[in-house]
Protein backbone atom coordinates (compact mmCIF):
# COMPACT_ATOMS: atom_id res chain seq x y z
CA UNK A 1 0.00 0.00 0.00
CA UNK A 2 2.62 2.08 0.62
CA UNK A 3 4.55 1.69 -2.65
CA UNK A 4 1.22 2.30 -4.60
CA UNK A 5 1.10 5.35 -2.43
CA UNK A 6 4.43 6.49 -3.12
CA UNK A 7 4.17 5.91 -6.99
CA UNK A 8 0.89 7.58 -7.31
CA UNK A 9 2.90 10.59 -5.34
CA UNK A 10 5.69 10.65 -8.21
CA UNK A 11 2.74 10.36 -10.64
CA UNK A 12 1.34 13.17 -9.76
CA UNK A 13 4.18 15.34 -9.75
CA UNK A 14 5.38 14.48 -12.64
CA UNK A 15 2.27 15.62 -14.37
CA UNK A 16 2.16 18.61 -12.65
CA UNK A 17 5.59 19.31 -13.83
CA UNK A 18 4.90 18.44 -17.35
CA UNK A 19 1.55 20.38 -16.99
CA UNK A 20 3.35 23.57 -15.72
CA UNK A 21 5.71 23.34 -18.79
CA UNK A 22 3.06 23.71 -21.32
CA UNK A 23 -0.52 25.12 -19.99
CA UNK A 24 0.27 27.59 -16.40
CA UNK A 25 -2.98 29.07 -17.20
CA UNK A 26 -4.64 27.76 -20.17
CA UNK A 27 -6.03 24.66 -21.64
CA UNK A 28 -4.59 23.63 -24.93
CA UNK A 29 -6.07 21.82 -27.88
CA UNK A 30 -4.71 20.43 -31.03
CA UNK A 31 -6.26 21.41 -34.42
CA UNK A 32 -4.65 20.19 -37.58
CA UNK A 33 -1.21 20.00 -36.34
CA UNK A 34 -1.05 23.05 -34.15
CA UNK A 35 -1.58 23.99 -30.75
CA UNK A 36 -4.59 26.21 -29.41
CA UNK A 37 -5.50 28.21 -26.24
CA UNK A 38 -9.06 28.25 -24.71
CA UNK A 39 -8.96 31.41 -26.49
CA UNK A 40 -8.92 30.14 -29.68
CA UNK A 41 -5.57 31.61 -30.62
CA UNK A 42 -2.71 29.32 -32.17
CA UNK A 43 0.55 29.64 -29.94
CA UNK A 44 2.35 27.82 -32.77
CA UNK A 45 1.64 29.81 -35.75
CA UNK A 46 2.38 33.85 -35.64
CA UNK A 47 0.81 34.52 -39.03
CA UNK A 48 -3.34 34.46 -39.38
CA UNK A 49 -6.27 35.79 -37.90
CA UNK A 50 -6.22 33.70 -35.23
CA UNK A 51 -1.65 33.44 -34.58
CA UNK A 52 -0.28 34.88 -32.00
CA UNK A 53 1.34 37.86 -33.25
CA UNK A 54 -1.32 38.08 -36.27
CA UNK A 55 0.91 38.39 -38.55
CA UNK A 56 -0.29 40.05 -41.81
CA UNK A 57 1.87 41.17 -45.07
CA UNK A 58 2.22 44.88 -43.82
CA UNK A 59 0.73 44.67 -40.27
CA UNK A 60 1.03 42.80 -37.03
CA UNK A 61 -0.70 42.50 -33.88
CA UNK A 62 0.68 40.98 -30.46
CA UNK A 63 -2.89 38.92 -29.83
CA UNK A 64 -1.15 36.87 -27.02
CA UNK A 65 -0.37 39.71 -25.00
CA UNK A 66 -4.12 41.00 -24.30
CA UNK A 67 -4.06 37.59 -22.72
CA UNK A 68 -2.81 39.36 -19.61
CA UNK A 69 -4.80 42.54 -19.86
CA UNK A 70 -8.05 44.30 -19.01
CA UNK A 71 -10.72 41.48 -17.48
CA UNK A 72 -7.81 39.01 -18.00
CA UNK A 73 -4.88 40.21 -16.14
CA UNK A 74 -3.43 38.18 -13.88
CA UNK A 75 -0.17 37.19 -12.37
CA UNK A 76 2.46 39.42 -14.44
CA UNK A 77 0.15 42.48 -13.81
CA UNK A 78 0.30 42.08 -9.90
CA UNK A 79 4.30 41.61 -9.85
CA UNK A 80 4.43 44.72 -12.60
CA UNK A 81 2.47 46.25 -9.79
CA UNK A 82 3.93 45.21 -7.01
CA UNK A 83 7.44 47.03 -8.28
CA UNK A 84 5.63 49.94 -8.84
CA UNK A 85 4.80 49.93 -5.21
CA UNK A 86 8.17 50.01 -4.15
CA UNK A 87 10.27 51.48 -7.43
CA UNK A 88 9.32 54.78 -9.86
CA UNK A 89 10.49 56.38 -12.78
CA UNK A 90 13.92 55.18 -14.34
CA UNK A 91 14.46 52.72 -11.59
CA UNK A 92 11.51 51.22 -11.85
CA UNK A 93 12.03 50.55 -15.35
CA UNK A 94 15.22 48.89 -14.76
CA UNK A 95 13.88 46.72 -11.71
CA UNK A 96 10.73 45.44 -14.53
CA UNK A 97 13.61 44.43 -16.81
CA UNK A 98 15.95 43.17 -14.32
CA UNK A 99 13.42 41.08 -13.54
CA UNK A 100 12.47 39.47 -16.73
CA UNK A 101 16.39 39.37 -18.02
CA UNK A 102 17.46 37.82 -14.54
CA UNK A 103 14.36 34.50 -13.96
CA UNK A 104 13.71 34.02 -17.56
CA UNK A 105 16.24 31.22 -19.06
CA UNK A 106 16.64 31.76 -23.13
CA UNK A 107 15.33 28.74 -24.66
CA UNK A 108 14.17 28.00 -27.66
CA UNK A 109 10.96 26.35 -28.77
CA UNK A 110 12.51 23.04 -30.05
CA UNK A 111 14.33 22.38 -27.07
CA UNK A 112 11.23 23.37 -24.65
CA UNK A 113 8.40 22.31 -26.52
CA UNK A 114 9.13 20.21 -29.48
CA UNK A 115 7.58 23.49 -31.87
CA UNK A 116 9.57 25.52 -34.15
CA UNK A 117 7.00 28.38 -32.51
CA UNK A 118 5.35 28.23 -29.05
CA UNK A 119 4.54 31.22 -27.71
CA UNK A 120 3.56 31.41 -24.09
CA UNK A 121 1.44 34.41 -22.53
CA UNK A 122 2.75 37.07 -20.19
CA UNK A 123 0.86 35.09 -16.81
CA UNK A 124 2.55 31.75 -17.77
CA UNK A 125 5.69 33.03 -17.68
CA UNK A 126 5.35 35.15 -14.58
CA UNK A 127 3.09 32.40 -13.01
CA UNK A 128 6.44 30.00 -13.37
CA UNK A 129 9.01 32.74 -12.45
CA UNK A 130 6.57 33.33 -8.88
CA UNK A 131 6.46 29.37 -8.00
CA UNK A 132 9.81 27.98 -9.51
CA UNK A 133 12.10 31.31 -9.55
CA UNK A 134 12.80 31.17 -12.72
CA UNK A 135 11.19 30.23 -16.10
CA UNK A 136 12.16 29.45 -19.67
CA UNK A 137 11.15 31.53 -23.33
CA UNK A 138 12.40 32.87 -26.39
CA UNK A 139 12.57 36.62 -27.80
CA UNK A 140 8.14 36.76 -28.23
CA UNK A 141 7.93 35.44 -24.21
CA UNK A 142 10.49 37.80 -23.17
CA UNK A 143 8.79 40.79 -25.24
CA UNK A 144 5.09 40.16 -24.09
CA UNK A 145 6.09 39.60 -20.17
CA UNK A 146 7.84 42.92 -20.98
CA UNK A 147 5.61 44.66 -22.16
CA UNK A 148 3.01 43.67 -19.80
CA UNK A 149 5.04 44.52 -16.39
CA UNK A 150 5.92 47.83 -18.30
CA UNK A 151 2.17 48.62 -19.04
CA UNK A 152 0.75 47.29 -15.55
CA UNK A 153 3.35 49.82 -13.48
CA UNK A 154 2.17 53.08 -15.84
CA UNK A 155 4.75 52.89 -18.85
CA UNK A 156 3.60 53.27 -22.20
CA UNK A 157 4.86 49.98 -23.93
CA UNK A 158 4.69 48.25 -27.12
CA UNK A 159 6.12 44.84 -29.01
CA UNK A 160 8.43 45.06 -31.67
CA UNK A 161 8.18 42.74 -34.52
CA UNK A 162 11.55 42.63 -36.23
CA UNK A 163 12.93 40.34 -39.12
CA UNK A 164 12.90 36.95 -37.46
CA UNK A 165 12.95 38.31 -33.70
CA UNK A 166 10.57 40.01 -31.02
CA UNK A 167 11.54 42.56 -28.59
CA UNK A 168 9.91 45.33 -26.27
CA UNK A 169 10.00 49.15 -26.19
CA UNK A 170 8.40 51.59 -23.25
CA UNK A 171 8.32 55.19 -23.18
CA UNK A 172 11.18 56.53 -21.06
CA UNK A 173 12.50 59.83 -22.73
CA UNK A 174 16.15 60.55 -21.65
CA UNK A 175 16.72 57.34 -20.22
CA UNK A 176 20.16 57.68 -19.75
CA UNK A 177 21.55 54.04 -20.63
CA UNK A 178 19.63 54.15 -24.08
CA UNK A 179 21.89 53.94 -27.00
CA UNK A 180 18.79 54.87 -29.03
CA UNK A 181 15.45 56.29 -29.02
CA UNK A 182 12.66 55.52 -31.17
CA UNK A 183 10.20 57.49 -33.20
CA UNK A 184 6.51 55.85 -32.39
CA UNK A 185 3.33 57.06 -33.38
CA UNK A 186 4.56 60.52 -33.39
CA UNK A 187 6.43 60.74 -30.38
CA UNK A 188 9.98 60.34 -29.57
CA UNK A 189 11.37 58.77 -26.22
CA UNK A 190 10.89 55.39 -26.87
CA UNK A 191 13.56 52.64 -25.80
CA UNK A 192 14.22 49.11 -26.41
CA UNK A 193 13.95 46.35 -23.94
CA UNK A 194 16.15 43.44 -25.44
CA UNK A 195 16.19 41.34 -21.82
CA UNK A 196 17.32 37.95 -24.04
CA UNK A 197 20.89 38.86 -23.25
CA UNK A 198 22.40 38.01 -19.27
CA UNK A 199 24.00 40.94 -19.74
CA UNK A 200 21.99 43.60 -21.91
CA UNK A 201 20.99 46.94 -20.16
CA UNK A 202 17.68 48.25 -20.49
CA UNK A 203 17.72 50.67 -23.40
CA UNK A 204 20.32 48.74 -25.52
CA UNK A 205 19.16 48.32 -29.40
CA UNK A 206 21.60 45.43 -31.09
CA UNK A 207 23.19 47.45 -33.78
CA UNK A 208 22.17 45.53 -36.16
CA UNK A 209 18.34 46.09 -35.78
CA UNK A 210 18.89 49.91 -35.71
CA UNK A 211 18.66 49.80 -40.03
CA UNK A 212 16.04 47.09 -39.97
CA UNK A 213 12.52 47.54 -40.92
CA UNK A 214 10.31 47.92 -37.49
CA UNK A 215 7.06 47.59 -36.62
CA UNK A 216 5.94 48.24 -33.09
CA UNK A 217 1.98 48.02 -31.58
CA UNK A 218 1.45 49.91 -28.23
CA UNK A 219 -0.33 47.03 -25.91
CA UNK A 220 -3.47 48.21 -23.82
CA UNK A 221 -6.58 46.84 -22.74
CA UNK A 222 -8.47 45.01 -26.48
CA UNK A 223 -10.37 41.68 -26.70
CA UNK A 224 -7.76 38.71 -27.76
CA UNK A 225 -8.71 38.44 -31.05
CA UNK A 226 -9.84 41.26 -32.25
CA UNK A 227 -8.47 44.96 -31.66
CA UNK A 228 -9.11 48.53 -33.19
CA UNK A 229 -5.30 49.12 -32.54
CA UNK A 230 -2.94 48.92 -35.60
CA UNK A 231 1.32 48.60 -35.65
CA UNK A 232 2.91 51.47 -36.53
CA UNK A 233 6.53 51.94 -38.63
CA UNK A 234 9.64 52.83 -36.54
CA UNK A 235 12.65 55.47 -36.71
CA UNK A 236 15.42 55.89 -34.74
CA UNK A 237 15.10 59.71 -33.73
CA UNK A 238 17.69 61.94 -35.52
CA UNK A 239 17.29 59.23 -38.95
CA UNK A 240 19.61 56.59 -37.63
CA UNK A 241 16.89 54.16 -38.32
CA UNK A 242 15.45 53.26 -41.64
CA UNK A 243 11.96 53.45 -42.48
CA UNK A 244 9.89 51.01 -44.96
CA UNK A 245 10.81 50.65 -48.10
CA UNK A 246 8.72 48.46 -50.85
CA UNK A 247 5.70 48.48 -49.15
CA UNK A 248 4.83 44.61 -47.75
CA UNK A 249 8.24 42.98 -48.92
CA UNK A 250 9.77 43.17 -45.82
CA UNK A 251 6.60 41.11 -44.05
CA UNK A 252 5.88 39.69 -47.56
CA UNK A 253 9.39 38.00 -47.05
CA UNK A 254 9.20 37.29 -43.31
CA UNK A 255 5.83 35.16 -44.28
CA UNK A 256 7.60 33.38 -47.10
CA UNK A 257 10.13 32.35 -44.59
CA UNK A 258 8.05 31.00 -41.67
CA UNK A 259 5.90 29.31 -44.37
CA UNK A 260 8.75 27.76 -46.43
CA UNK A 261 10.05 26.80 -42.52
CA UNK A 262 6.69 25.58 -41.45
CA UNK A 263 6.73 23.39 -44.95
CA UNK A 264 10.40 22.03 -44.42
CA UNK A 265 9.14 20.77 -40.44
CA UNK A 266 6.26 19.06 -41.97
CA UNK A 267 7.95 16.92 -44.91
Amino acid sequence: MRKLALASLVTLVLLSSVGSCIATSSNFYTRNGEKYDNWSLCRTRCWGEDGFFQVHNTTFRPAIAFESLGELKNTAWEVGEGLAERYSGNELAKQIFDYVRDHVIYTSDSIQFAYDEFARNADEVAEEIESNGSSRGDCEDYAVLLAVMFKAAGFQSAVVLAPEHAAALVYLSGYPGANAFWDFRGEGGWIWAEATGRTNPLGWTPPELMRSDLLAYEIGEEPVLEGEGKSEKLATSGGGGQMFFGGSSFFSMLLFLWVLSLFKRRR
